[in-house]
């Protein structure tokens, strides 16, 4: 019974159906827009991502390269793409999340994901971001940035596009770099580690030295072969040296990335026969992680060395079929992921041996999709799916190869109540499967691990007019054979399959009170327990599930393109968190964001702010064990965010 409402969803999508981009029904997706212009703090997407969507947090490690989660999800839970290209960090540790290899600045659109609802991409099991960077343009255009900060935190930023009829360019670099941020307490990053064991803190001549530095290039062509064919060619560098992770035993030594990519894309073929696009991608991450900064790496200092790759081949296809649209497409992805640990003499530089931190491993994935859309009148329907096959094969004698396959099936429907407003549908069912660290890292690694499988459901309501536009929905999502790192004792772990549930709801909501005068507000709340508690545990919470979360801004728009805002962001305690693998109860809090964004003319404008205005002293990640983190004292230690901030950006453009 189990497999008969996929199986029927693959069948009508296959049998019904446009362009190779369907666009998104709003029960799973939230689109941003302008994220360049409005993320002015920091290159983090990450921070820009959970201050613009109620159902993303933060995962706070640094003062760049964060992490996400979505509707209390993260890791291979959710799936990062880059212009179609899946992205992965290297680090076990999550000092290089896939959202850390992208900057803000280069970025035009982003689709976020809540829920099983994209069949196109591979691993898209609760949610995913899609990506969209800036596009080349024929005429030229080009801008500068500066940007100053707290903190001796500096950026220069640059872009410039232009060509002609036939090929089209884009050229974008930035560079950045920051000191240590100070919490709320008056503590830099160093001194938040003063608490945590002496091995732990950063050797005396390493206390006041830089949080880390950070560049990025950005190159694109696109060349008109024919009428209505086109070739796209893209590649990104990042390279972040010397990045800190106080909250962690080791620190970044660099991370180095790479983004490929290739697409050939045919329009209008035929009156049914709309679209073709096949793309090739390829992008690697170079990532060491050491001691060298700590008490503990005085004469040696141990370094983990990680490095990822992952490429994949992507054929859309896009049709008309009268009142019916219709994609179909092939998926192939094959992810190479090892890791080896050593020890280096400080004073002559000299390594010791060489052993496996996680055994090389590569992860082959193919996969045949399809969706359809088809509106009746005032009701329309989405029905996507999506089959899996996936082998994970490992070296070495000592590791077992997995197979995993899997079939995944949505349906989405939205009804119009009035040309306003509209209720919303979505079912679905999408599967990941373990990925190498679950399976064979050293210690912890689990090879019997199954896939995990999320059946969900979300409801909602959306009103669109001249005086608001307003969203809110619930959501229930069924997780089986979850992958979750259990505490065994205090030094050890192992990955277990366990079945849990997370459902909640959010709201956004946008009131135009007067033509000048925006308000802007949202809030997500969601509960996540496990059916039963682990063997011998007795904690039912699940972590990485944060507590009620909300915010309210002003927005005056004084003049056109020049704007005030001033914002609140809030949550509440974190009362429900699972003790008995690390996680501890953290106090609510709230701050105040204030910012002016001033046009003093159409190629120049600059922006003012001041984050966290009454320098509170918080925290909002919370210390599950499925991070590596340091104590202090009798808890983990968390890291405090950053306190009061005060920013200002140049802008110019032509």
């Amino acid at each position: 019974m189990k497999k008969i409402i996929p199986l029927s969803l693959i069948a009508v999508a296959c049998l019904y159906a446009n362009e190779v981009e369907l666009s998104l029904i709003s029960v799973e997706s939230t689109t941003i827009t302008q994220v360049s212009q409005n993320a002015k703090v920091s290159a983090d997407l990450a921070q820009a991502l959970s201050t613009s969507v109620p159902s993303i947090d933060i995962s706070r490690r640094s003062g760049i390269a964060n992490d996400i989660f979505i509707r209390g999800q993260k890791r291979d839970n959710i799936s990062i793409e880059v212009d179609g290209t899946k992205v992965c960090g290297a680090c076990p540790n999550r000092m290089d999340p896939p959202v850390s290899h992208i900057l803000a600045s280069q970025i035009d659109e982003i689709t976020v994901i809540e829920g099983p609802y994209d069949v196109e991409t591979f691993g898209t099991m609760s949610g995913g971001i899609k990506v969209t960077t800036k596009k080349p343009t024929k005429d030229l255009h080009g801008e500068v940035n500066f940007g100053f900060g707290s903190w001796n935190y500096t950026k220069v930023g640059a872009t410039v596009s232009g060509g002609n009829d036939i090929v089209r360019v884009l050229v974008s670099g930035s560079s950045e770099a920051s000191g240590q941020y100070v919490d709320g307490n008056g503590n830099t990053l160093s001194q938040q580690t003063k608490k945590a064991p002496f091995p732990n803190q950063y050797q005396t001549k390493y206390e006041d030295m830089q949080a880390y530095k950070k560049k990025s290039l950005m190159a694109k062509a696109y060349v008109t072969v024919a009428d209505d064919q086109e070739l796209q060619l893209s590649t990104t560098k990042n390279k972040s040296d010397d990045v800190l992770y106080p909250g962690t035993p080791m620190d970044a030594a660099y991370d180095y990335s790479n983004i490929y990519s290739v697409a050939y894309d045919i329009k209008n073929i035929s009156d049914i026969y709309k679209d073709i696009n096949l793309q090739y991608y390829y992008s690697d991450v170079d990532h060491p992680m050491d001691t060298r900064y700590r008490n503990s790496g005085l004469t040696n200092f141990r370094t983990n060395h990680l490095q990822t790759t992952m490429q994949g081949v992507k054929l859309k296809n896009s049709f008309d079929l009268e009142s019916y649209k219709l994609l179909v497409g092939l998926d192939g992805s094959k992810r190479t992921w090892e890791g080896e640990l050593f020890d280096t003499n400080t004073l002559t530089g000299t390594e010791g041996p060489h052993t496996v931190s996680l055994t090389p491993t590569t992860t082959n994935n193919k996969a045949l999709f399809a969706k359809a859309q088809k509106a009746f009148g005032d009701l329309n329907f989405e029905l996507g799916a999506r089959y899996d096959s996936t082998d994970v094969k490992p070296d070495g004698i000592a590791y077992i190869s997995k197979d995993y396959s899997a079939l995944n099936a949505n349906l989405l429907t939205s009804y119009y109540l009035t040309k306003e407003d509209k209720i919303f549908l979505g079912l679905g069912q999408a599967s990941r499967v373990p990925d190498a660290r679950e399976l064979y890292i050293v210690g912890s690694g689990n090879q019997e691990l199954a896939q995990t499988t999320n059946r969900e459901a979300d409801l909602g309501y959306e009103l669109r007019n001249d005086l608001m536009k307003f969203k809110i929905k619930g959501f229930y999502s069924m997780l089986k054979d979850y992958i979750y790192l259990q505490k065994l004792t205090p030094t050890t772990y192992k990955f277990q399959n366990i079945d849990a549930k997370v459902y909640g709801g959010e709201l956004s909501a946008s009131v135009y009170a007067t033509d000048e005068l925006t308000i802007d507000m949202g809030a997500s709340y969601k509960i996540g327990e496990k059916a039963e508690a682990l063997v011998g545990q007795t904690d039912k919470d699940l972590a990485d599930i944060a507590p009620l979360r909300g915010n309210l801004a002003l927005n005056y728009e004084y003049q056109n393109d020049s704007i005030a805002t001033i914002e609140s962001i809030f949550s509440d305690k974190w009362s429900a968190y699972d003790a008995d693998n690390g996680e501890q109860e953290l106090a609510a809090w709230g701050i105040l964001n204030m910012k002016v964004k001033h046009a003093v003319s159409k190629s120049f404008d600059f922006t003012l702010g001041v984050n966290n205005v009454l320098d509170e002293a918080y925290a909002q990640s919370n210390s599950y064990v499925d991070l590596t983190l340091i104590s202090a004292g009798a808890d983990t230690m968390v890291l405090n965010e950053p306190g009061r901030y005060v920013y200002t950006n140049l802008d110019f453009k032509f």
